[in-house]
Parts: structure tokens; sequence; C-alpha cells
């Protein structure tokens, strides 16, 4: 017997129809089904060519721990179709890593882990041995004195694992991905315990039951890969790029009306984001209709934009402060992190087709120096961080980041798309202990220069 009920099934082939049915990306050739399909390829060969047999070497002893950790690392740097370079994947690693006090202990531990099991009792027990090696070092690592944002987390143990069977067994084991996860939660169709090890086992069997339910609905073959896609498409950018989507483009977002102007409701709203953020993205493109609302409550969309932004960090739990208008020269806000000693400096950019970087690098620099200098004077700060957000940003911010970086104290310059600042609220009010604002968190974000998209965020939950 299944897991879904018949109403649960049909809603999960509807998203299914949605996903087959998308048009072609408004910014390119492919339909999200035939870009997913050359990914799938290619990823198909990445395993087989370099991850395969680097697992399996590991496993035999012909590769030491240290390095098959940074050679993982490198392979989903190069090639990003998993997710793993989040803070379920290479950064839980890395915490693995740095916390275990006795090396051969984790190369035993892990080895037992992420050999792929021959059955589900087995996958089950495997995700509760290693979460309670992982636990037992969070606790030597508070008992040392360290802090509880640098314990390794145990809810990461799932999607860490199953990444490795996945590359052993593709058309076996799922990948447990936390937008996966969300979607299923939004569409009503499973809640999770909170017990890894039962939960990614259920996992496991919704994905085999959506794999033949979508292949009977559709008259076509959905394999983990392709239930995987129409998760991604619901739950993730639909298209798979990094570009907003327009209001006109997307009737998904669309709410129908009634003559008298109230919104009729067919659905249950399915987004954690409050409305003053959940608009980011279209004030951000300078939507005429998000213009005139404006002005007809006596501001410019340029003052809600930044004030939006501003909610946005507040929800985030940073000390959030708005600058801008009638301030002089001075970024549009700030936003300070104490427990991590470090601050943002940010402005607000309304562009229907990106921001070019160039046009205010004088006036930028000039108060990049002035606040960086009081925030230093009046803080203890280890880092500075200046950020744009706006709709896009155009392909000639390189050397403008790069004279930023030299002349001010400002450790890295982002360029944000202002989805990519939806997704993070989504992600914090999903689960608001799972996303830090510490490097194992949102300031990961900030300490790489260049653009932050909405798809940088879901990569990093994994």
């Amino acid at each position: 017997m299944g897991i879904l009920s018949e109403q649960q099934k049909q809603r999960a082939i509807e998203v299914m129809r949605e996903y087959l049915a998308a048009p072609k990306n408004p910014d390119g050739n492919d339909t999200p089904l035939e870009r997913q399909t050359a990914r799938d390829m290619e990823r198909g060969n990445l395993i087989d060519a370099r991850l395969k047999p680097l697992v399996l070497d590991y496993l035999a002893g012909k590769v030491p721990l240290d390095e098959f950790k940074s050679t993982v690392d490198s392979l989903n740097k190069q090639h990003e179709y998993w997710g793993f370079k989040g803070i379920k994947g290479q950064m839980f690693f890395n915490m693995v890593f740095n916390r275990a006090g006795d090396p051969a202990e984790l190369d035993v531990e892990l080895k037992a882990a992420i050999v792929m099991p021959v059955n589900e009792d087995m996958a089950g027990s495997r995700i509760r041995t290693f979460a309670g090696y992982v636990k037992r070092l969070g606790e030597q690592h508070l008992e040392m004195g360290g802090g509880k944002h640098g314990r390794p987390k145990v809810s990461s143990v799932p999607f860490f694992l199953s990444y490795f069977w996945q590359i052993q067994g593709r058309e076996t084991w799922p990948v447990y991905y936390t937008n996966s996860v969300n979607t299923m939660v939004d569409l009503n169709i499973w809640t999770p315990t909170e017990d890894p090890a039962t939960d990614y086992v259920t996992y496991k069997h919704l994905y085999e039951e959506l794999a033949g339910l979508f292949t009977q609905a559709s008259g076509r073959r959905f394999g983990i890969y392709e239930v995987e896609h129409v998760f991604w498409f619901k739950g993730g950018n639909p298209w798979g790029d990094n570009k907003p989507v327009r209001r006109e483009d997307s009737q998904e977002n669309q709410t129908p009306s009634d003559s008298r102007g109230t919104q009729t409701v067919s659905r249950l709203p399915e987004s954690y984001v409050p409305p003053i953020v959940a608009s980011l993205a279209d004030m951000a493109l300078n939507d005429p209709a998000l213009a005139e609302a404006a002005k007809a409550s006596g501001t410019s969309l340029e003052r809600a934009f930044e004030k939006s932004i501003n909610a946005a960090f507040t929800i985030l739990g940073y000390d959030a402060k708005l600058l801008g208008q009638g301030a002089g020269r001075v970024p549009d806000g700030q936003v300070v992190e104490a427990d991590h000693s470090y601050a943002v400096l940010w402005d607000a950019k309304i562009r229907s087709k990106g921001y070019s970087m160039g046009t205010d690098d004088r006036t930028i620099r000039e108060y990049i120096v002035t606040q960086s200098r009081e925030l230093h004077r009046r803080r203890s700060l280890r880092n500075i961080y200046y950020l744009i957000i706006s709709s896009g940003f155009a392909d000639d911010w390189d050397d403008a980041v790069r004279s930023l970086k030299m002349e001010t104290d400002v450790s890295d310059v982002c360029l944000m798309e202002a989805a990519a600042l939806v997704a993070l609220v989504d992600a914090k009010l999903r689960d608001p202990h799972q996303l830090t604002l510490g490097p194992d968190g949102i300031q990961r974000l900030f300490s790489t220069s260049g653009v932050i998209t909405a798809d940088d965020v879901q990569e990093m939950l994994g």
C-alpha cells in the first residue's frame, strides 16, 4: 500500500504536468525538461568518470581521508550538480573533520557510513550511527569551550550520506535535498518526524511511489533524477538559471481577484515569506503596478524597496538600520552581527534590466570609507562587507569590485539578486536553527565577492 492519498497523488501529478509543460526559459533556448535532461547526462558522466571511482578508492584505502575530502570539494566546485558545497555538504564535512580529535576514528566512522547500504534497514542504521558520532563530536566541542555554532549539525547527516550513496547507486538512493523536503511539506504530501533515519527511509519510499505515479500518468519514464527535477521546478528556480522572472512571465505567482478587488483563494499560501519581503524581486525589476501602489501610499518605489530590504534583514536576525535618504552620502542601510563580529553596508538599486557597476563607483568608495571607519570606531568588528541588492547584474563588475576591495576596508563586495534575499528569509522562517548568521550560514555567502543568486542560497542549504 502506498503512502500517498488520492488527493496527494493528484496534487503531485498536477505539479509534474506543470514541469513537463513549462515553456522555454525567457532568457534561453531550452525548456526546464530539456535543460535538466542535459544536466543529468553530464552528472552521470561525472559520476562514472570521477566521483564513483574516487569514493570506491577511498573505501578501499587507496585514497587518504584528507585527500578524499579536498578532491570531493574540488569536484563539486567545478561541477555544481548536487548542491554539495552548502552547509549540509562540504561545510558539514569540513566541520566534522575539524572537530574530530582522532582522524583515524573519523576515517573508520566515515567509511562505515558512506558505503552504499544493501537495504533500507541498513540505511537507517547507518544514519543513526553516524548521527550519534556527530552528536558526540559536538558535545566534545562544547566541553572544550567551543561555541554552539561550531558544532556539526546532526540534521545534515541524511543529505551528507545520501549524496555518497547516490554516487554508488544513482537509481536507488535519492539525495535528501532540503528543497525537496520543503516542497513536499508545501504540497501537503509529507511532514517529516525529525527522526533523521526514519525520515530518510520514508523520503526514499515517497520518491519511488512518485516515480511510478509520474511514469503512469505521463507515459514517460521517471526515475530518481526526474522526480527531483519536479520538486526543483516547483520549489526552486523554475528555469534552473539565475535570472529573476518578471511578474507577467509567471502565472504561478498571480492571485486572481474578483470584481470588488478582493483576492479569491483557490489554495492556501505555500510561502513562509511575509508580503513586505515577498515583493522584493518585483520591486527590484521596477514593476509599474508596484510603482503606482507606492505613489498612492505617499512614497516612492525606491524607498519602499529599501524598507522591505531592511525588514528582510531584521527577520533574519540582524541588528538592522536604515540610512539612505536625507542622511547625506551614506549607503541605504547597514546590518551588524555582533556574535560573529561583522557588519554589512548595503545599497538598493531598482533596475528593470539589472544593475551595471561603474556608474556610482566614486560615491560608493567615499561612503564605504566613511562608514567603515565609523563602524570600527564604535564597534570591534573583524569583517565589513559591502552589498548591492538589485534585480540582476551586468557582467561588468570584476574591475569595480576589485578596486573597492583594494581601496577600502571592506572584506568582500557582493551583488545580491533580490530573489536571493527572499530565499534567505524563506529558509530562515522554515527552520530558524538550521540557517545561522555565522560562517556556517549566511556569512559564508558574503565571504566571496561576486553575484549571489537564489540558486546559491538553495545550494548552500543542500
